[in-house]
């Protein structure tokens, strides 16, 4: 993984991650690859936002991989501060390669550095592989996650 960089997206990558998050069957349903409005309003929103951490895996020049990593501070757990890691997408040319490891592992290193005491992440129900390599990483299912979607 000597020619892999892990670095802040930027609008240039949005294409990238945007046809990422679309490629998996619940991607599909609610992405939008053609219309790149929202997720550069979102970049803006995140970019802003020092707590959040919207990074891509390039190689070569080429996006292949993204993540977001977000620090929340808390007052549970005597006042540690947790990390959500959340939209993780490797390119399916990238799948079983190893990338997805090295990505969390940044992102277990990152969540440190920046003085996490805890690192957490949602995966939804359906995806049984990905729990699997959640688990591998030494990730523990040990919550329920709910959601409430809000009308606009």
């Amino acid at each position: 993984m000597s020619d892999l960089v892990i670095r802040p997206a930027t609008d240039a990558d949005l294409h990238a991650i945007v046809a990422m998050l679309a490629d998996d069957p619940l991607g599909a349903t609610r992405e939008s690859p053609d219309d790149l409005m929202p997720y550069r309003e979102a970049l803006t929103r995140i970019t802003a936002d020092p707590h959040q951490h919207l990074v891509v895996a390039a190689r070569h020049g080429r996006t292949v991989g993204t993540l977001q990593l977000t620090v929340v501070p808390g007052l549970s757990r005597r006042g540690t501060t947790r990390t959500i890691i959340e939209g993780v997408r490797i390119h399916a040319d990238e799948r079983g390669s190893g990338l997805g490891t090295t990505m969390i592992e940044w992102a277990v290193e990152r969540s440190r550095e920046l003085g996490a005491g805890l690192v957490q992440l949602t995966s939804d129900a359906t995806r049984t592989d990905a729990h699997r390599f959640y688990e591998r990483l030494g990730f523990a299912a040990s919550h329920l996650g709910f959601k409430l979607a809000l009308e606009p």
